[in-house]
């Protein structure tokens, strides 16, 4: 049972380096949890690969039909973004360093992760490593 954020859950979709090494690994686990906020990241990320170029409408469908039939087969396990999670996101702020530059997405995923009894995440956004070490978290990243 792993936790991931966006930035590990699109390198499931986006084809990189690290895609056959995410898709591998998260494919092995009995349980993937991703917070729900990663569902319209991720859609965010697919629009902006159609909107840059870097995708055709053909392929962009194609990816969302994939993500589609993921999700419709329990592939990904999601944690509700609730009014406790914003608000302890919020209080991460008040005793945050000062020099952690930690965005208010990555802060809720990282605080649904606590929330959920994880000491992990995966991850690989660089602002989310620093601030997962910051909350005490241990950060994973798969690389081929």
């Amino acid at each position: 049972m792993i936790f991931c954020d966006t930035s590990t859950l699109a390198k499931y979709y986006v084809p990189e380096a690290e895609t056959p090494a995410v898709q591998e690994r998260l494919d092995s686990e009995d349980t993937v949890w991703v917070s729900e906020l990663a569902r319209t990241e991720l859609m965010a990320v697919f629009h902006r690969r159609l909107r840059e170029g870097k995708w055709s409408e053909a392929i962009f469908r194609s990816v969302v039909r994939q993500f589609d039939r993921d999700e419709l087969s329990g592939i990904w396990n999601w944690i509700p973004l609730t009014a406790e999670t914003t608000g302890e996101a919020a209080q991460v702020f008040r005793t945050l360093p000062e020099n952690i530059f930690l965005r208010a997405a990555d802060c809720l995923h990282l605080v649904s992760a606590i929330q959920n009894g994880f000491s992990m995440i995966y991850t690989h956004d660089r602002h989310q490593i620093s601030g997962a070490r910051a909350l005490g978290l241990e950060t994973v990243m798969i690389v081929p």
